[in-house]
């Protein structure tokens, strides 16, 4: 009876010990700074801590409402009374709705002016209720009061404006964007240094600190594919990055100190492609066709408990769900420049098992998964208010409840 119970007692160890294995991540102290190395199952297991309640979609790609009827929208906004701004890229405007999602107006159009855009990238709203608009098609930030007037131009001739988020202390949080606004001649030759990520700069525009490391693949393609990321800021200024091919997530203090890095086991690899890049060029013209590489999230957001969300890819995109942007720029006398772009591929499909919701602690420790039934392009949560994009499918919105379970 003795040997049988002694056994059971290592059965039960044994047993106890395999599950906690299975739900485990490896925390490390690398050159100074904490690494969290997660499994594919969070801290929660099977039991999510967390569910969503869909709200509403605000837009589609069907509304027979113009003021409904987006294309190639990129980013959203809340402002002190709740208001929706949607910056709709591809008809170069900003539209503003009620806390329930009623149209109320329309901000700017096509244009070099006040208040115009060409395929404007990011907006955010200040705590005076200003609007921030990261126009790099004119190559500025546009400030606009409240009610969709000029406030105040920032340039951006030299170092093409990006994504912005604005901190509650007025600082602009812009985050580098591989943009097709910013490709000259001689970006295209390869650099030993690549240039930090993340900007910090005051109310005039100008750089306070930078920080952030791209990766050097050797290759100005491969840079540019595998160094694209979303970020998002908390309340007390800090950032956070996922990049989009890189199994890579960061967490920086406003002074710009790396406080921790995370990574998750994958069903994929993100290792980049064997291959050179495909560049050729003929004249004034580049020609250049971008290298296939395995996406693994595609934004971030931050609650208001610290928890990061991640849209994250549990595989890759099938050919028939794929979508493209086909860009075309002309130059006209005296080196005037002319943009158009286009969705292509297959729109229809709106439905897909493609993306899920990873959800961590402040820390970086994988807490669970949601799965979700949409493609999705962007994430934002403001006010514990959820939002989920799809640009170029259904170019709308889905608002979200967050339900703690």
């Amino acid at each position: 009876m003795k040997k049988l119970s002694r056994f059971i007692g290592y059965f039960v160890i044994i047993t106890s010990f395999a599950f906690s294995i299975s739900f485990a991540q490896k925390v490390e102290t690398i050159d100074g700074v904490r690494v969290v190395h997660n499994g594919k199952t969070g801290k929660w297991g099977k039991n999510s801590k967390l569910s969503l309640e869909l709200v509403r979609t605000i837009g589609t790609i069907e509304a027979e409402n113009d003021n409904f009827l987006f294309y190639m929208p990129t980013d959203i906004a809340l402002d002190s009374q709740g208001n929706i701004y949607i910056l709709d890229s591809g008809n170069h405007r900003v539209q503003k709705f009620t806390p329930d999602g009623q149209y109320i107006t329309t901000i700017g159009n096509k244009g070099q002016g006040p208040a115009e855009f060409i395929y404007p990238m990011s907006l955010d709203v200040d705590s005076k209720g200003y609007l921030h608009i990261s126009d790099p098609g004119n190559q500025r930030v546009q400030i606009l009061k409240p009610d969709g007037k000029d406030y105040k131009t920032i340039s951006f001739a030299k170092d093409p404006a990006g994504i912005l988020r604005v901190s509650e202390s007025g600082h602009m949080i812009m985050g580098r964007k591989a943009g097709f606004f910013n490709i000259s001649m001689q970006s295209l030759e390869e650099k030993e240094e690549l240039p930090k990520i993340i900007r910090v700069l005051n109310s005039d525009g100008n750089v306070e600190r930078s920080f952030g490391e791209q990766r050097n693949y050797k290759d100005f393609l491969i840079n540019r594919v595998g160094n694209r990321f979303h970020f998002a800021i908390d309340k007390d200024k800090n950032s956070y990055v996922a990049f989009d091919y890189q199994n890579r997530i960061e967490k920086y203090s406003i002074d710009g100190k790396i406080l921790w890095k995370a990574d998750r086991e994958l069903n994929y690899s993100t290792d980049p492609p064997k291959t050179k890049s495909n560049i050729k060029r003929s004249g004034g013209m580049v020609s250049m066709q971008e290298p296939e590489m395995n996406r693994c999230s595609n934004g971030i957001a931050v609650d208001n408990k610290g928890r990061i969300w991640i849209v994250a890819l549990k595989r890759q995109i099938k050919e028939e769900e794929k979508v493209n942007i086909a860009v075309r720029v002309t130059m006209g006398a005296g080196g005037a420049r002319s943009v158009g772009m286009s969705v292509g591929g297959n729109t229809d499909v709106r439905e897909t098992d493609v993306y899920q919701l990873e959800v961590y602690a402040p820390g970086g420790i994988l807490l669970g998964k949601l799965p979700l039934n949409h493609f999705v392009d962007d994430i934002r949560i403001i006010n514990n208010r959820l939002f989920l994009l799809d640009s170029m499918r259904g170019a709308q919105y889905y608002e979200y409840n967050i339900i703690e379970n």
